[in-house]
């Protein structure tokens, strides 16, 4: 600094003058150096440190810069819907509805922008001068390394929409065929016959889906809310998806640039259980969880906001699961949801959402699950047992219950009457929604070779864009409720015969195993996923 006071030996050296001249050099050496501190002290900018409110206060300041800074999910839905999202992560206000399209090619604001400013030095010193250089190239180096990786990550990208538009022409071509059985070579399972909408095109997608498929989950978030989830209870098919995701032995890459879709390892069960004060009525926390943990995930990771999370995918069987996934609208609106809880009426798009099968698993044996009498051995008309819950059974009990000998309709079972021997002996299984559309009753049915009868308004059945559900179930509305026997006892013994024998064919479908197999619930689950993933193309800008 120029207002620098004199060193030791300058000081040291006016002691040996004669006093006569010691106060004449004094005070024209001081008196210059007064005049220049006053100079400086005049025009320079004050100092100050920050007050010890500000130090000690993070979490007040993390808060501030959330607030002035625009977020990183935006709230305006792209992607138009048959219903609307509650609410919008950061407010009550609705997201806006925009023209849905299929493809995710928007052009994105970069979460970290490679030209960061650099602070100005100092032009008075020549280290100065070498710093300027040294930080713009460094600057430069970064900006390098950037684009480079961009470059790389393009590049990926391209690789895998190429190999996915291959999997589309196959799969369209193997379609145009219109036999009833496969005309694909398999070892385990050959798809046949009318309980597929085209059983080649089927079989053609699924071995496109094991040659190419890969899935990245993020490694983010603590158990119990994520990478873990219930194995017993009608939640089970929940829990066992995560567990055997995490498990990684099938279709999981640990490469994201890699990966088709990218999974979410959340469960709403489990928020459910954590965080949920019963009869409280209050959902904050889950939104709380959700907003942060897409939050993290956008800023860590570019694929998130590469395609507004179309790409990726959250997997449910709680009943609130869509209201969870409202919390965050891309999610809701964009994102590959797969739910118990298929319900058109709440925002459930098939062309992009996944029905998921609602499988009770009472203990830790999956075994010997299926079964039943014969045909001919099959005394009951049709059969349900359940209390009260929702409308379409509270008119169902209100008409049938104990009423009829071949519609047996019980809120309770009699005393020692078994639930799974009256579903193994009767013909029909009455399948009615509860308070949601889902009802474990129909995987139950077909396990025990019952024929299923769906009553529901609004309701998605699982892997219905690849199982012709007409062919092995009976659909019935709810307002033909007082109808039932005359509907059921309509269809022809041969009819029946055909129903039963297709129930049959499709349990492998539905089946839960310790270690998945080819064309179980796990597979056609991940087969749902991998269809819909089938219909975005995503481009990087």
């Amino acid at each position: 600094m120029g207002s620098q006071l004199p060193n030791k030996p300058f000081c040291s050296s006016l002691m040996s003058w004669s006093s006569s001249t010691s106060f004449l050099v004094l005070l024209l050496v001081t008196l210059p150096i007064l005049v220049i501190i006053g100079f400086l002290s005049f025009y320079s900018p004050p100092f100050s440190i920050e007050s010890s409110s500000k130090l000690l206060e993070p979490a007040a300041a993390a808060a501030a810069l959330r607030t002035t800074t625009p977020p990183l999910i935006n709230s305006n839905s792209q992607h138009g819907e048959a219903s609307e999202a509650p609410t919008t992560p950061h407010g009550s206000a609705k997201p806006n509805k925009e023209t849905p399209s299929d493809q995710a090619d928007e052009t994105h604001t970069p979460i970290f922008s490679s030209s960061e400013p650099t602070p100005a030095p100092s032009a008075s010193t020549t280290h100065g001068e070498e710093k300027e250089t040294t930080l713009k190239h460094e600057a430069g180096h970064d900006q390098d390394h950037f684009v480079g990786a961009s470059k790389r990550k393009s590049r990926s990208l391209k690789k895998v929409e190429a190999s996915l538009a291959r999997a589309r022409f196959s799969i369209r071509e193997a379609s145009q065929i219109r036999n009833w059985t496969s005309t694909y070579q398999d070892p385990d399972y050959v798809p046949h016959g009318p309980v597929y909408r085209n059983a080649n095109a089927f079989h053609r997608s699924y071995l496109e889906m094991e040659r190419l498929f890969k899935i990245y989950v993020y490694e983010e978030g603590e158990v119990p809310l994520f990478h873990n989830g219930p194995c017993r209870s009608i939640y089970s098919t929940e829990g066992r998806f995560i567990h055997e995701m995490e498990r990684g032995q099938l279709f999981r890459t640990r490469n994201p640039d890699e990966a088709l879709v990218y999974f979410l390892p959340f469960s709403v069960v489990m928020m459910v259980q954590y965080l949920y004060v019963p009869n409280s009525h209050k959902d904050h926390y889950f939104q709380h969880v959700m907003v942060d943990y897409i939050d993290i995930i956008s800023n860590r990771y570019p694929f998130w906001n590469r395609s507004l999370g179309a790409d990726h995918f959250m997997l449910s069987c709680h009943d609130w699961g869509p209201r969870v996934s409202s919390f965050v609208p891309h999610l809701f609106h964009r994102s590959i949801r797969v739910l118990c809880n298929a319900n058109t009426s709440e925002g459930f798009k098939p062309s992009k959402d996944a029905s998921f099968p609602e499988i009770n698993i009472r203990t830790d044996k999956i075994t010997g699950l299926t079964g039943g009498l014969p045909p001919s051995r099959r005394s009951v008309l049709a059969f349900f047992a359940g209390r009260l819950h929702g409308h379409i059974r509270y008119l169902l009990l209100q008409q049938w219950k104990n009423k009829d000998q071949d519609v047996q309709v019980y809120e309770e079972l009699p005393h020692k009457v078994s639930y799974d021997s009256m579903l193994k002996k009767s013909r029909f299984c009455l399948c009615p929604s509860g308070y949601e559309v889902a009802s474990p009753r129909v995987v139950e049915a077909i396990y025990a070779e019952c024929v299923p009868v769906l009553i529901s308004d609004s309701y998605i059945p699982p892997f219905s864009d690849v199982l012709n559900w007409k062919s092995f179930s009976v659909q019935v509305e709810v307002k033909d409720l007082p109808n039932i026997k005359t509907i059921l006892m309509g269809i022809s013994q041969r009819q029946y015969l055909r129903l039963y024998m297709r129930v049959k064919q499709v349990q492998r479908h539905f089946m839960v195993n310790a270690t998945p197999k080819r064309f179980d619930v796990f597979h056609m689950t991940l087969h749902s996923i991998w269809l819909r993933r089938l219909n975005v193309q995503i481009q990087d800008q």
